[in-house]
């Protein structure tokens, strides 16, 4: 073996052991920070889905208890997720959907839709959104209260050619000059809304996991 030869198959070994070691490091990095890095995602997930259903109302685990759901074209879903289910005393009280608004003025918009069992919004959070910071964003309870126009709407609650901003002779408010994603969320949670309406006695008599 020549000696630019045996140098190459060196350096090459000596690569090789970097990187076998490299991977074996991040590995087992990541495998120690799961744990936290699932504790923090439950708590941030807990917060939000208190936020759209009242933590007095239910008193079962509801991430312990979220079940299964196909995607769904009506809630804009294109992936399998899950939804949530509210008991008091076993007693089901309402659902937490994970609905999107795939028509955003800056691409799709994610959120979570608290619904009771006689069929009335509990709240409506938008959880993943890119909308324009400062325009389109204030569907966002952190920039305002805009999203809690729905709380205590029914699918019939306005009527249905009332689901609209008041710009499309709608009932619900908007900014101006920012119309596009107001109108996609609104839409999207009428959709939801129909939806639940008519799945509601299998998502309500889901059996506990």
């Amino acid at each position: 073996m020549t000696p630019i030869l045996r140098e190459t198959s060196v350096t090459a070994v000596a690569l090789l052991v970097f990187s076998i070691v490299g991977a074996a490091g991040l590995a087992a990095v990541f495998f120690l920070t799961l744990p936290n890095i699932q504790a923090s995602e439950r708590v941030e997930k807990m917060a939000l889905i208190t936020q759209v259903l009242p933590a007095h109302s239910f008193d079962n685990d509801l991430i312990r208890d979220a079940r299964p759901l196909a995607a769904t074209p009506e809630l804009g879903t294109r992936r399998a997720g899950e939804f949530y289910i509210a008991r008091q005393g076993g007693k089901p009280v309402g659902v937490i959907l994970e609905a999107v608004a795939p028509d955003g003025y800056a691409g799709e918009i994610r959120m979570l839709v608290g619904i009771l069992a006689d069929g009335r919004i509990s709240g409506v959070r938008v959880t993943d959104h890119k909308e324009t910071p400062g325009l389109g964003d204030y569907i966002d309870i952190r920039k305002g209260n805009w999203i809690t126009q729905f709380d205590g709407r029914t699918v019939n609650d306005p009527p249905a050619e009332q689901w609209h901003v008041k710009k499309d002779g709608g009932r619900f408010n908007f900014l101006a000059g920012a119309t596009i994603t107001p109108r996609a969320v609104v839409k999207a949670v009428h959709k939801a809304l129909a939806w639940y309406e008519a799945h509601k006695r299998e998502l309500l008599t889901e059996t506990k996991p």
